[in-house]
């Protein structure tokens, strides 16, 4: 399992994980094992960076050095 702040951005931009699901195009079931710490590909993690507004070279600072 790999650290990641994907909860801490999205609670912090008051969105529930379902609107973040939604807008990022994914499952609420996917989301909830991203937020868990289990690994992603890269597209989900580029659907999860766009939804949550973020850039793509924003992806080591949520997703950490090694993803």
């Amino acid at each position: 399992m790999v650290e990641n702040k994907v909860k801490e951005i999205r609670e912090s931009l008051l969105m529930s994980k379902s609107e973040l699901s939604r807008k990022a195009g994914i499952s609420l079931v996917t989301l909830s094992r991203i937020e868990k710490g289990e690994n992603c590909r890269l597209e989900t993690q580029r659907k999860i960076l766009l939804a949550l507004g973020l850039k793509l070279s924003d992806k080591k600072k949520i997703f950490g050095p090694f993803n």
